[in-house]
């Protein structure tokens, strides 16, 4: 037993990851690996939610996410992406890319059958040329997220159509793409497709796929030197945005370092990977773990908002840099995304969503400001506010933070990478393995987990302790574990396990501060971001059956300043109550923070925004007053980053 870092367990017996990682029919080739990765993700449906996040699972398949087809022409019975005459662009593709692994996890046969529709066109309807998708659109960007679908699909039911149709379709595009380039999405999402290559090189060891990898990186955009030399360093000016200030590009482009790594075995990519996330939030960082693009990059102020395609998008290639590189930071970064930015963009039932959320967002209605390029319905809850993309997009998030739970290791271990409550069914060297992740994390401090082997086998199982886990605990069987535990690394613990074993992780959560703009304070409790909730008074502005567009006004005034800094917050008072069955709605919120403030009257608000932050610390002459912080994703309008105030 004993802490293992990302540095160790990459060198931990790379000769057993070289056959792990790669099926037996891809070791008859003769071409040359990839460079293996840090951990190797787990096929889908090896690992299942239960308890709380099985419930956020069939809320999502309940609500928009599960039902959207049957309403929203773009996805519906006339889709391109299924032999109709509708929409034939992106939207068909990022519904699929969701639909699977929602489908899968939740064994749900109405929505596998809604998925299978999809796939099944497709794989019957290519060209004799290679060719894909829709013959009245021929833009390479919806393909790259249909072939980012169809893997999930291959790993969830072994389709084993689905290998030799990607194969004749990267044929293709390698013939083709010369004559007709890379332009505009396609172009700065280029990685999202090399991550696909990867896949499938990992099965057939085809030298054409590299070469399409090498294609596409040269008439794709210099992620690299863009970050080498970060010039996009404050909020996008109207009228003067381009492809390269998108959020959501940024958000995909997180990926690269990852993709580019398993190509060239480069180290440098690592620290590329983290200059790039580094960059992101020191000049658009916001405290729910996401950077302001409104759709634009859009500065550090909290009154700006995020993408929802940007989330889930940022989500994933940090899922895929995860398992590249294999740093607790990311995983915490993951957590921190999936637990406050993801679900602080939806109604409580996920029938209705925002185009852009706020940290500091005291209204939601048709405002004109603060946004740099998007219009008046921006923040609304509804249907498609703003534009439809992230209607088809969200519901990729919550699936594939599920699928992200467990890795496996190098040394033929298991990794617990993120925590929530979770089964695993796999195998370790042939040998059946169960594990059961029980928790109420990130509500709660304790996670259990059962290890089920099918007879007694030696193997490690490696646990992230994140950053702010100062003095955690682990014990195996009720009896201390001798495993040296530190923050920012990995609990390696490596032993005979037997059927019924049990770990104990308990991982500390005090409150702590974090200074955003303006040298402004956030109240953070483990990986959660706590929020003063507004309250509201929801108007429905029309209907758009099954669901509406919503506007929502404060009942409950914003402009607080916290008595409470770095040194105080570890005494604020922590309530913990029963945990509901819609874990990020503000009833029965399952913790909340009770703390000092003072009302702020000199920072105000215009058209519904909250103007800057004044600069901390402040000086307020009303009166003290007990105020009550709730999780972000529960308070629909909320305060997030207050003025700290002089003590």
């Amino acid at each position: 037993m004993g802490k293992t870092t990302r540095r160790r367990l990459l060198q931990l017996t790379a000769s057993t990851a070289a056959a792990l990682s790669l099926p037996s029919a891809a070791l008859a080739f003769e071409a040359p690996p990839l460079t293996l990765p840090a951990f190797q993700p787990l096929p889908l449906g090896e690992i299942l939610p239960t308890g709380w996040l099985l419930r956020q699972l069939r809320i999502q398949a309940d609500g928009m996410g599960g039902h959207l087809d049957e309403f929203w022409p773009d996805v519906g019975p006339n889709s391109a992406w299924h032999g109709g005459t509708g929409e034939d662009w992106e939207r068909g593709p990022y519904f699929l890319d969701g639909l699977i692994p929602l489908a899968v996890l939740l064994d749900d046969p109405r929505l596998k059958a809604k998925a299978a529709r999809f796939v099944e066109w497709n794989l019957e309807h290519q060209a004799p040329d290679g060719s894909v998708g829709p013959r009245s659109n021929q833009e390479w960007w919806p393909r790259m997220v249909l072939v980012k679908a169809l893997a999930q699909w291959a790993e969830a039911t072994g389709d084993p159509r689905v290998v030799p149709f990607l194969t004749r379709y990267f044929h293709y595009q390698l013939a083709a793409m010369p004559g007709r380039p890379l332009k505009e999405w396609a172009k700065y999402r280029w990685q999202d497709e090399v991550l696909i290559i990867e896949w499938l090189y990992d099965r057939t060891r085809d030298p054409d796929l590299l070469r399409l990898a090498a294609l596409l990186k040269q008439q794709g955009y210099d992620w690299t030197a863009s970050f080498a030399d970060f010039q996009l360093t404050g909020k996008t000016a109207h009228g003067i945005t381009k492809m390269e200030t998108h959020g959501v590009n940024h958000g995909q482009a997180l990926k690269v370092s990852a993709v580019e790594y398993r190509l060239t075995g480069d180290v440098k990519e690592r620290a590329n990977f983290t200059r790039q996330l580094g960059a992101l939030d020191r000049y658009h960082g916001l405290p729910a773990g996401i950077f302001s693009c409104d759709e634009h990059l859009a500065g550090l102020d909290p009154s700006q908002g995020s993408e929802l395609c940007t989330v889930v998008e940022t989500m994933f290639s940090l899922e895929v840099a995860l398992a590249t590189f294999g740093d607790a930071a990311t995983a915490d970064r993951i957590e921190k995304l999936a637990f406050n930015a993801l679900p602080g963009t939806f109604t409580d039932d996920m029938w209705a969503h925002q185009y852009d959320q706020q940290p500091n967002q005291i209204s939601v209605a048709l405002n004109s400001k603060p946004w740099t390029t998007n219009g008046p319905e921006s923040n609304l809850y509804g249907l498609e506010p703003n534009f439809g993309c992230c209607t088809a997009n969200f519901h990729q998030g919550w699936p594939k933070f599920t699928a992200s739970l467990w890795m496996r290791s190098p040394d033929d271990g298991l990794v617990a990478t993120l925590y929530s409550p979770c089964e695993v069914k796999t195998k370790v060297r042939n040998t059946p393995v169960h594990l059961v992740t029980e928790t109420d994390y990130p509500f709660r401090e304790t996670v259990l987990i059962k290890v089920d082997p099918a007879s007694p086998m030696m193997f490690p199982i490696s646990l992230r302790i994140p950053e702010w886990a100062i003095g955690a605990t682990l014990k195996v069987n009720g009896h201390p574990s001798p495993v040296a535990i530190e923050p920012n690394a990995y609990a390696r613990i490596h032993r005979t396990w037997q059927p019924g074993d049990l770990i104990e992780l308990k991982l500390p959560m005090q409150p702590r501060v974090t200074r955003w703009f303006n040298q402004s304070v956030a109240l953070n409790r483990g990986p959660l971001v706590f929020s003063l909730d507004l309250a509201g008074t929801w108007l429905k502005l029309r209907d758009r059956t099954p669901t509406a567009d919503w506007q929502v006004y404060p009942t409950h005034p914003f402009n607080y300043a916290l008595a409470v800094d770095e040194t105080t917050a570890p005494s604020v008072r922590v309530e913990e109550t029963p945990i509901p069955a819609r874990p990020f709605a503000a009833k029965d919120a399952p913790v909340k923070l009770h703390l000092i403030g003072r009302r702020l009257p000199t920072w105000l608000s215009e058209d519904g925004v909250a103007l800057p932050l004044p600069p901390s610390p402040v000086t307020s002459d009303q009166s003290d007053e007990p105020l009550t912080l709730i999780p972000y994703a529960a308070a629909k309008l909320r305060i997030t980053a207050f003025p700290q105030l002089k003590a």
